[in-house]
Order: structure tokens, then sequence, then C-alpha cells
């Protein structure tokens, strides 16, 4: 029998609305501030850790291997590996799964693992046609050559691609992301009224859990040069469906029914975890958060990536033999509101069940506090084993989709 596999601790920064109050903080500063304060609180020494392993999707140009970047300037010897991964909006997740196979593998016993993203600092990136000039202009030799090739340039060639839009448009599918929740919406008769009125949920369940303090136990603040950021800024506090039935459609703008208000939101943040195997923390005195007890992921039609947690959770209760009847909490990340009515339906029609959506992001999620694509799935582990702590509960399903076609999804234990 496998020796389980122990999150010790986790802490994340505020998400912030993506160009605001993090725009000016570059992904590895970011991720080094959480690092640093998650190995400090645990009276860790950065020594014992075996290696550094970060999720990341827009890698910086300044930053390749942003994980190696972040450890060292969270103050890790240059002696401590570290390398980055990439599942899209998994990418956090696949650096936990990335800690457990090492661990299992005997490749070692203690990490640093979670993910990052600014989202504020995707690049503008040059036309082809530019490029190709500007490359041509610094190899040729000769001021008639040099002429000749400046008389091809075009205005035209000065029109950007907007890294964000790139990243988000999927090469499998041919579409944008938003376009593959419509999909989902057409496919499964969901109203703009059902997509607004979940959306005005996670806001006022988010707002809650700001205005308790429930957020305060796994955020670490972020000071920046004009302010202290305290909460994740994404929140509309005391939303309206009146307002949110005002946008207007931002994929398909002619019968969508998908809007910004709806759709999770582009945006800054970090989060780090704490990973060894139970013996691990017995030897250093450590109690842990929590388990994962086991993982799965799942590939399915990129035109329908949005289902990618039923997927995913079919094959991971296949594997361990438990049933929603067994899960007391599930965090599903909000990367669509139809996306999550389809899953809610989807989970109805199949042979796992209904979701009780009771215990369906309780705290609010990216909808209303955000989606920083490389961090979201370890977010969505350290808050469901917080609220899992917070609850007294024993299971949590933390469950994502992923884009090109994937799902994720964790099984969580107290």
């Amino acid at each position: 029998m496998r020796e389980r596999i122990a999150i010790i601790d986790g802490l994340r920064s505020p998400i912030a609305k993506a160009n605001g109050k993090l725009a000016d903080v570059n992904a590895d500063i970011l991720g080094s501030i959480i690092a640093k304060e998650l190995v400090i609180r645990n009276n860790l020494n950065y020594e014992d850790f075996d290696e550094v392993i970060i999720g990341n999707v827009a890698n910086p140009a300044n930053s390749t291997n942003i994980a190696r970047v972040m450890a060292i300037r969270a103050g890790f010897p240059n002696t401590t590996p570290a390398y980055t991964v990439h599942r899209n909006c998994a990418s956090g997740m696949q650096s936990i799964s990335s800690a457990i196979e090492k661990i299992h593998s005997n490749q070692g016993s203690l990490y640093l693992v979670g993910g990052v993203e600014s989202m504020s600092n995707l690049p503008l990136l040059y036309s082809d046609e530019l490029r190709k000039l500007i490359t041509k202009f610094s190899y040729s030799k000769s001021t008639i050559e040099k002429l000749k090739i400046l008389s091809t340039f075009r205005p035209s060639f000065l029109k950007p691609t907007v890294g964000l839009i790139a990243g988000l448009n999927d090469p499998i599918s041919g579409k944008i992301m938003g376009l593959t929740a419509e999909n989902l919406a057409n496919e499964f008769k969901i109203s703009r009224d059902a997509q607004d009125e979940y959306a005005l949920k996670s806001h006022q369940k988010a707002q809650k859990a700001i205005e308790t303090g429930i957020f305060k136990d796994e955020i670490h603040p972020i000071m920046t040069k004009n302010a202290s950021i305290l909460d994740d800024d994404g929140v509309r506090f005391n939303q309206t469906l009146q307002s949110l039935n005002k946008l207007n459609p931002i994929f398909d703008r002619l019968s969508g029914t998908v809007t910004a208000g709806n759709s999770s939101q582009v945006s800054d943040g970090a989060c780090c975890l704490i990973v060894c195997s139970e013996s691990k923390a017995r030897e250093l005195n450590l109690e842990p958060l929590g388990f994962i007890k086991d993982y799965a992921y799942a590939g399915l039609d990129a035109n329908r990536m949005g289902l990618g947690p039923i997927y995913a959770t079919e094959k991971l209760f296949e594997k361990t033999g438990y049933s929603l009847k067994d899960i007391n909490l599930i965090e599903m990340n909000e990367a669509f509101a139809a996306q999550i009515i389809a899953n809610l339906e989807a989970f109805k029609k199949s042979n796992l069940g209904e979701i009780n959506e009771e215990i369906l992001n309780v705290n609010g999620g990216a909808i209303a506090l955000g989606h920083p694509v490389g961090m979201s799935g370890a977010r969505i582990v350290l808050t469901a084993l917080k609220e899992l702590k917070r609850r007294n509960d024993k299971l949590a399903l933390a469950t994502l989709c992923i884009g090109g076609g994937q799902g994720a999804s964790f099984l969580l234990e107290i």
C-alpha cells in the first residue's frame, strides 16, 4: 500500500484583476513572496526541500523556468533544483501530482509546489511580417540591402498579436475558450438567465467569505509601491442580477449567452503548498492540513472542454471506489457559469449521480474571485482543504476543466 501524501500547509496571494493592483508585480516576484512566507511560517529549512515544482501557463520571457527563478528569489539555495510544469488551467494541480509521482518513486520526500500567473504581463507580440523584416534587416550587411528590406515595410506590420487573446484561443478546437462555453450552453440548453443567476451566487458567496474573514486563513497580503492588497479584489460587492443582465455577449455577439459577467475573470495571483510523504511529516513533527488520497486526469473533445470535471471524476472514482455520496465538499473551478451548469446536468444524467449544490463552491469561485490560470489548480486544493478543516468534514473533490480538452480531479481528505 502506498504511503499517504500530506499537504502540510498552503498559502496564496490575494487574487487581483488583471492590469490592476498586482500589474507591476512580476510573476516570479509574486510567487517568491508566497513561497518564502510559507516556508517561514512552517519553521522549515530551505535545505529540507528536495525540489521546487511550480505551475505556470504564460512563462515570462525574462523568467524562463519561472520555478527556478522564483525559488532562488524566495531564498532556496542554489543546490535546490526547480522546474516548471504546464497543463493549462491545471498547471497548479500538475505541480502537486508531479511531486507525488516523485515521492512514490523514492526521488524525494518534501516538495514546495504551486502555481503562479501574472495575466497582466502577458505580452503584445510582433506580427510575423515585422519579425521577419527585423530579422532580415539585422542580418543584412550593405546599406543598399537594408534600404531594399525597409522598402517592403507596410503599416499593417505594426498590428500586434495580443498575447492574452492568443493564449485563450485553442489550436485544437480552433476556438477561443468562451466559444467552447457557448457550445455547452447550446448543447445543454442553458439560458442566459441561468448563467447570470449562477454568477450572482458566486459573487454573493465570495462577498460573504470576505466579510466573515474566511479567506484570511489562506491569504498573505501583498505590499506594492502604491498599496497593501489584503483581499481578492474581483468580487463585486452587492452585485445584482440587473447589472449582470445588462452585459452584452462577448464571444458570440449575435446569439450568444456568455458574457464577461458570467465568465471567470482574467487575474493575477500565486499559491504555494508544502507536499511530503506522511513519514516525512512525522519525522519533521509537522501536522498536515490534509492529504491527497488520489487524483486523475482525463481527455475529451476540445470543443466540449468544459466537461473535463465529469470525465476526470469518473476516472477518479473508478480508481478509488468512492462516489459523490462520500464527498462532503466540492471545489469546481468556475471557468464559465455555462460550464458549471453543464457539468451539473451531465453529472445528473450520468452514473455518478447528482451534485449537491449546497456543498459546491461554498465560498464562491473564479467568476467572483478570478482565475489566474497557472495558479487556480493549486488554489482550489488549498481552499477545499481549509474549508474541510473548518467544517470538520472528511472528503473533498477539487476539479476543473482544462483548455484543449482535458479535466483534472483530486480527492482530498482530512
